[in-house]
C-alpha cells in the first residue's frame, strides 16, 4: 500500500487571460497579482497532497524575469518537490503565452513553503512525497540537503 503521493499527483495548473484591471500603467500584470496566483496554486497543490488546510510559511527567491502583458494568457503551475514532517515545498512556475504568436515564456520560478494545519490550526503531519523521475529525485535531494543544512545542531 502506498503511504504517500507522487509530485505528479500534486500538480495544479491555473490559467487566465490578463485583463486591463489586472495590469499596471505599462499594461503588464501587476506583480502582486501574479504572486497571489502563485500562492493560491501552491496552496492547492499542498492541499491536494496533505488533504488538509495549509498556510504559507516562506517564499524563496521570487524574481520577475519577464512581464506578462495585457491580452496574454498567464499560466501558473505548482508541483511539490519536498516534504518534511508537517511542511511542504512546492515549485511554482509562471508562464506567459502570446495568443497571437503562440510564443511561450517562463516569467517566474519560485519555491514556496507551506505547513499543513489541523482543525484547530495546529501543525499536522503530511504524507511522504514519492518522487519518480530523475528530475523529481534531484529536486527532492536538493531540498533535503538544504533542510539538513539549515537544521544542523
Amino acid at each position: 500500500m502506498k503511504t504517500g503521493k507522487t509530485p505528479e499527483e500534486t500538480k495544479v495548473v491555473m490559467t487566465e487571460l490578463v485583463l486591463p484591471g489586472m495590469t499596471n500603467l505599462l499594461g503588464n500584470l501587476l506583480g502582486g497579482e501574479l504572486m497571489h496566483r502563485m500562492d493560491i496554486a501552491g496552496a492547492l497543490a499542498c492541499m491536494r497532497h496533505s488533504n488538509a488546510q495549509v498556510a504559507t510559511v516562506a517564499v524563496e527567491a521570487l524574481a520577475f524575469k519577464h512581464p506578462v502583458r495585457q491580452g496574454e494568457m498567464v499560466s501558473v503551475e505548482a508541483k511539490l518537490v519536498w516534504t518534511g514532517r508537517t511542511s511542504m515545498k512546492v515549485k511554482i512556475t509562471a508562464m506567459a503565452e502570446n495568443l497571437k504568436t503562440g510564443a511561450l515564456i517562463v516569467t517566474n520560478v519560485a519555491v514556496f513553503t507551506f505547513v499543513a494545519l489541523g482543525e484547530n490550526g495546529e501543525k499536522i503531519p503530511v504524507p511522504t512525497l514519492l518522487p519518480e523521475t530523475d528530475a523529481e529525485k534531484q529536486d527532492y535531494a536538493s531540498e533535503e540537503q538544504a533542510y539538513r543544512s539549515r537544521h544542523k545542531k
